[in-house]
């Protein structure tokens, strides 16, 4: 005999009314908490509306100034070739010191000589289809000089010419000192500064409340060397120096402020 069986009618109302109470929970949780997710989301817009940054206007200038320079720099070398590399390195050896004498017998101090350069290299002779063949070894040794009295330049770079250089590779002015410049220079970036932002602030119709801050770039530079052409044969006129002029520098120094606008 077959028996069917039903599923009982009443766990089914139970499992309906579970997922409808769970329903019901959630909806009263959400409920509960909207209010407080609205004013927790409220709050950091007020507060990102309050951070806003300041008005401010955000300027540069600069002030420059000229000076005179007070030193100069000549790098000049000896150059010596020979058969051998020992030769060439004795005979520009030699050579040098005589230069370094000269120097000295100028006025220069022996803190104010420096050698900037020393090499020594092979030397060859091409010819097409022809494997390079050795000539022989060439030695420089260059040396930088600080000048102290600028008008011993000219005849400090005839004394070297004289002595054996042959080889001047440039002359530098500059400044032993330049503080003096630099702050002269940073008043005058100050004050157009400043009147710059009183310009703006005019032509705005607004009122400066202060500067927020101040950033500073430039400053002296000494010059790079320049070529000098005017170095004499060893058999020039001793009465006449080379010409130098030393002319003027430029120091800069370049500002940046923010001022704040008054609300």
């Amino acid at each position: 005999m077959t028996r069917t069986l039903a599923a009982a009618p009443l766990k089914t109302l139970s499992l309906k009314t579970v997922a409808l109470g769970g329903a019901v929970a959630a909806a009263a949780f959400l409920a509960a908490a909207t209010p407080r997710a609205m004013a927790q989301t409220a709050e950091p817009m007020g507060a990102m509306h309050m951070m806003q940054p300041a008005p401010s206007l955000n300027l540069s200038a600069y002030g420059e100034v000229k000076a005179a320079p007070d030193m100069a720099t000549i790098t000049f070398g000896v150059q010596t070739e020979a058969v051998t590399a020992q030769q060439a390195m004795r005979d520009n050896a030699a050579q040098m010191t005589r230069v370094v004498a000269a120097l000295r017998r100028a006025g220069v101090a022996e803190r104010d000589i420096q050698t900037s350069g020393l090499n020594l290299s092979a030397q060859y002779d091409y010819v097409q289809n022809e494997p390079p063949k050795l000539r022989g070894y060439q030695a420089v040794n260059r040396v930088t000089v600080v000048i102290n009295d600028l008008s011993k330049v000219g005849t400090t770079a005839d004394a070297v010419v004289a002595a054996g250089v042959n080889q001047i590779d440039g002359i530098s002015f500059g400044l032993k000192d330049p503080t003096a410049a630099e702050n002269q220079a940073r008043q005058l970036a100050v004050r157009n500064l400043q009147a710059k932002a009183q310009l703006y602030a005019q032509s705005l119709n607004v009122q400066l409340s202060g500067i927020r801050n101040l950033t500073e770039g430039g400053g002296y530079t000494p010059q790079p060397p320049m070529p000098m052409f005017a170095a004499r044969a060893v058999s020039m006129d001793r009465a006449e120096s080379t010409p130098v002029s030393a002319g003027e520098l430029t120091v800069r120094i370049d500002i940046t402020g923010v001022y704040d606008i008054a609300r």
